[in-house]
Parts: C-alpha cells; structure tokens; sequence
C-alpha cells in the first residue's frame, strides 16, 4: 500500500473527495475484484450467483440485478428495500452513492462519481476527485440516463430516459 507524504493512501484521498491517481496499484487491484465479481455475476446471473454481486455493496437490501451491471470498486455502494437495475447498469463508485428505498433504474443507467479535472497537465498525471451521488426514495431513472458527480436526486423524482443530470434534482420533479 503506498502512503502520501502525509501518510494517506490514494483510497484514503478517493474516499475523502481529495484528488487521487486512480492508477495506483491498491486502487487497480480493487477495480479487478469489482470487475470479476461482475463478470461471475454477469456469465450466469442465477440467485446463488447474487452472492458475487452483494459482496460489492456497502449495504443491499431487498434488490433485483439484471446482467450487465458494472460498478468501479464496489465500496462505496448503499441500496435501499425494493431496488430494480435493469440490464447493462454502471456505477462508478470512487464516492459514496446512496440510493434510497423503491427505486426503478432503466437499462442502460450510468451513475458517475468520478471525474477529471479541467486542466491537462493533471489529466496527464491521472488525476481524478469524486463527488457523492444521492438518489432518494421512491425515484424512478429512465433508460440510458447519465447521473454526474455530485448530484443528488430527491424523492419521488423521475428523470426522463437519456437524461443527463448535471444538478440536483427536487423532489417530485420530472427532469429530462
């Protein structure tokens, strides 16, 4: 595990929204596990294969996961009673996403955290930071939507299919 001067790894830094280099060896290791148990889940998504799935989420209640899902770390993942991913899901969970109770994600939903910054000098040095997404309770995502670093999505909201949301959205809002 490497240490920054300060002696933080760069999980440390990803889990506390700092700048991180994602190409760091812990962090690499972490993707693969993801990836595997994704692609355990994926070959043959039978109940007893749920298992390979469940163990990449901080917290899974009562959940439903078509094939195709793909997560980042599977550490920073909370889901609420009563999820629905449809097929081909990905969450990019380099910060916490939080997703509440009765929730209906379309085929195709992308939930980012992690993002790049601006400048290229930084790029080319592989930095990233990340921002938490929040999705409340009873909320519904359309197929193909993007969900942006940051955002939060408030109850009962509904984001229309193919949507990009780059702000928080209220509750009971329609965004698309």
């Amino acid at each position: 595990m490497r240490l920054s001067a300060a002696g933080a790894t760069e999980f440390d830094h990803m889990i506390a929204g700092l700048p991180f280099n994602p190409l760091d060896a812990d962090l690499r290791h972490l993707r693969e596990q993801a990836r595997l148990a994704c692609a355990r889940f994926g070959s043959h998504p039978s109940p007893g294969n749920m298992r390979h799935i469940k163990r990449l989420f901080r917290r899974l209640g009562s959940a439903m996961i078509e094939p195709g899902f793909q997560c980042d770390y599977g550490v920073n993942i909370e889901v609420g009673e009563n999820f629905y991913a449809n097929f081909y899901c990905v969450l990019l969970d380099s910060a916490a996403i939080t997703i509440g109770d009765d929730v209906l994600l379309g085929p195709g939903v992308h939930i980012y955290t992690v993002n790049h910054p601006k400048d290229a000098d930084e790029r080319r040095r592989g930095v990233c930071y990340a921002r938490p997404v929040r999705i409340g309770n009873q909320v519904w995502v359309g197929g193909g939507a993007k969900l942006l670093p940051g955002v939060s999505v408030g109850d009962g909201a509904i984001i229309g299919a193919n949507a990009v949301v780059t702000r928080d959205v209220e509750a009971g809002a329609i965004y698309y």
